[in-house]
């Protein structure tokens, strides 16, 4: 692993307080036991849970986010913009990548590791207490928990504004619980078909599900059949709406070595020169959701929303993992795709970044959970490279290697499966030419356990499943 791996200093450091790292990790591993209870859709428990908490989430507005890919993105680059502007902000998102603290944050801090356990202390009790009086059936699951601390401490912590991102979908997704005043839909693609549905018209049915009368919405730009459900649902509810490309507008875009330069325009304000330190193509459609979406949460509540202080925001905003350039001379780029759609807009960005004169100088670490289109992810990274070194991913959703092998070959040249993704990313760097690039694709699991990686000291489960600590040593290199 490179030593100048491109995290920021919170995420290198020790998360645990002086004097309490036992019950940090004890009250993360009892939360991460949860995972056993699966995906549960539905609203009746995080209801409940935050009723019994004195529903927290009535304490503060917010900006509820959704879409298939760069939902994360928008919140982070929102939150960045409101808090700015002067409001104590929130922010919601998943999953992590090295540290559980990640995901709640307030005007960029993440929240201590104390307040992870007297948080989690509050849950398990509320939780305990509706069980006993036959209030729920079931206990609540890893992410109801996780939605259920974020926004009971965001209430603690007095905050003015939220920005949560969804976790699957919308409608029964546990966040739909909000006091929003702004809903954002990033993008709509087919992805968990299992639970949103089998066309990108179910899935969008699901995410419109976030919009409820009396808000305003932000959306990106979406497929016919997807816009036609979308619009018929804010529609129906009254929820006046902005779409990327027609009242929101991205133009004079120019690339730097260190990030990209745009211009956003909404109606009645104009962003000259946005600047942010992001790669990727896709990026300056996100920030452009981000200013809409802010603008519009801080014109309904009354405050006059401040180009200066918003360009200085998004000049700052970082987000990990998302064709974050990891080392230099061969490069080596970190991403989270795992969709075709997603897989395609890396292509095109690295196109932008690094011109492919020569795949044979450049690999690709790819592993993947089931359930994904390995095949058409493998078509649309097939042209940027020679070599593909194929890794287990740390869950046990993840798809073994030699179950990708045979999809990979003919389509790369040079197909390599190895036993973990140290080994696979020493050999995918050892096969990159001093001109090309590393990339590495295809898993949250995967780029967090790398990232995990550089910096031992993070005493906290990682993004693998319950058990998996006990599981049986790898097979040798294949």
């Amino acid at each position: 692993m490179p030593a100048d791996s491109g995290l920021d200093g919170d995420r290198a450091t020790r998360v645990d307080a002086p004097g309490e790292p036992s019950d940090y990790r004890a009250s993360l591993d009892r939360l991460f036991q949860r995972r056993r209870f699966g995906l549960k859709p539905g609203l009746e428990v995080v209801e409940a849970l935050l009723a019994e908490l004195g529903h927290p989430e009535r304490a503060y507005p917010a900006v509820h986010v959704t879409g298939s890919k760069g939902k994360g993105s928008v919140a982070a680059m929102t939150q960045a913009i409101l808090s700015a502007a002067g409001l104590r902000t929130g922010l919601f998102t998943s999953p992590h990548l090295v540290s559980y603290r990640e995901r709640i944050q307030l005007d960029g801090h993440r929240i201590e590791p104390t307040d992870v356990v007297a948080g989690l202390a509050r849950i398990e009790a509320a939780a305990d207490a509706l069980r006993r009086r036959g209030t729920v059936d079931r206990e609540p699951t890893f992410f109801e928990a996780t939605t259920a601390l974020a926004l009971d401490w965001f209430a603690r912590e007095r905050a003015d504004a939220a920005v949560v991102e969804v976790g699957v979908g919308g409608r029964l997704d546990a966040t739909n619980v909000l006091d929003a005043r702004v809903g954002v839909i990033t993008t709509i693609e087919l992805e968990h078909t299992d639970i949103l549905g089998p066309t990108v018209a179910d899935i969008a049915r699901e995410k419109s599900g976030i919009f409820h009368a009396g808000m305003v919405g932000v959306i990106g730009e979406l497929p016919t059949e997807a816009r036609r459900v979308v619009e018929d649902t804010t529609g129906r509810l009254g929820v006046p709406v902005w779409h990327l490309g027609e009242e929101v507008h991205v133009g004079d875009r120019t690339l730097s070595e260190k990030g990209q330069t745009f211009t956003v325009r909404v109606p009645g304000r104009t962003w000259e020169a946005v600047d942010i330190p992001l790669l990727g193509r896709f990026q300056p459609s996100n920030a452009a959701l981000a200013l809409a979406a802010a603008h519009r949460f801080l014109e309904r509540g009354g405050h006059a929303p401040a180009p200066a202080s918003a360009r200085r925001a998004l000049s700052a905003v970082r987000w990990p993992g998302r064709l974050e350039r990891i080392a230099r001379r061969p490069e080596l780029f970190f991403d989270v795709a795992h969709t075709p759609e997603s897989a395609r807009a890396i292509a095109e960005s690295l196109g932008e970044i690094a011109p492919l004169s020569d795949a044979s100088a450049s690999a690709i670490l790819f592993g993947c959970l089931r359930g994904k289109d390995v095949g058409r992810i493998l078509d649309a990274l097939a042209p940027l490279a020679r070599t593909l070194v194929v890794v287990p991913v740390r869950s046990e959703r993840g798809l073994d290697p030699a179950e990708i092998r045979p999809l990979a070959t003919g389509r790369f040249p040079r197909v390599v499966a190895t036993h973990a993704a140290e080994a696979g990313l020493a050999l995918a760097r050892a096969a990159t030419g001093p001109d090309g690039f590393t990339l590495v694709v295809g898993s949250d699991y995967l780029v967090g356990e790398l990232m995990r990686s550089a910096h031992p000291a993070v005493d906290e489960p990682d993004l693998s499943d319950p058990g998996l600590g006990d599981r049986p040593s790898p097979p040798p290199d294949r």
